[in-house]
């Protein structure tokens, strides 16, 4: 990403581990903008990459607010990259999400940085959570920690895997939410029940991707 990218209001950004893992989360956020789909872009990055480079793409495109996507493994560069855009950006509105921020969030330095965190399922919830903040309104608890959403209600996100993206990239889909067990040691044992998309409806779209 260079200082010649279009404008973006709003950034949906991550840090992936490597090049080839596609953002699925992202995408699903997207594809689930609703009206401020047209103002909203994808950035990703990698962990190879410094924190300060992260950062100037980042305000390369002007944004208005960036979401981040945090996990176990990029948790301490994405901390430093909200850093920098604090030091020279602070008017940009910070908002976390994903499962390392999802749980005990009160405990972490990354969480103190941002303006709003989701915790959990965003899919839904995200087009109102991103509104409220452009307009300077305070998000609602209940947006903040969303209700489990049924497939039923969110647009599948497919069709934005690029064509560039299919080429070179790991594609992640998605059959089912949840999990039956309860094993203690993984976060999928906290999403009951198991929840699927229409399964005419994923079939499809699987069609579509292979045929691509």
């Amino acid at each position: 990403m260079h200082r010649n990218d279009p404008v973006a209001s709003v950034v949906l950004a991550t840090i992936n581990a490597r090049y080839h893992h596609a953002a699925f989360g992202l995408r699903y956020l997207l594809a689930n903008m609703g009206s401020l789909s047209d103002q909203t872009k994808i950035m990703e990055f990698t962990i190879s990459q410094s924190p300060e480079e992260v950062c100037d793409a980042l305000l390369g495109v002007n944004p208005q607010l960036i979401g981040f996507g945090v996990y176990i493994w990029n948790t301490r560069q994405t901390q430093a990259v909200i850093l920098l855009l604090r030091a020279r950006a602070p008017q940009i509105k910070i908002l976390l999400g994903g499962p390392e921020v999802s749980y005990e969030p009160n405990e972490q330095t990354v969480v103190k940085l941002a303006d709003c965190v989701v915790a959990g399922e965003a899919d839904a919830v995200i087009e109102p959570v991103v509104r409220a903040m452009l307009e300077g309104r305070t998000v609602s608890e209940a947006l903040k920690a969303p209700v489990p959403p049924s497939f039923s209600s969110l647009n599948l996100p497919y069709h934005l895997y690029t064509d560039t993206d299919v080429k070179q990239r790991t594609l992640y889909v998605e059959a089912s939410r949840g999990c039956p067990f309860k094993c203690e040691f993984c976060l999928s044992s906290l999403e009951v029940p198991v929840r699927g998309p229409d399964l005419s409806l994923f079939l499809d779209e699987m069609a579509k991707l292979v045929a691509r």
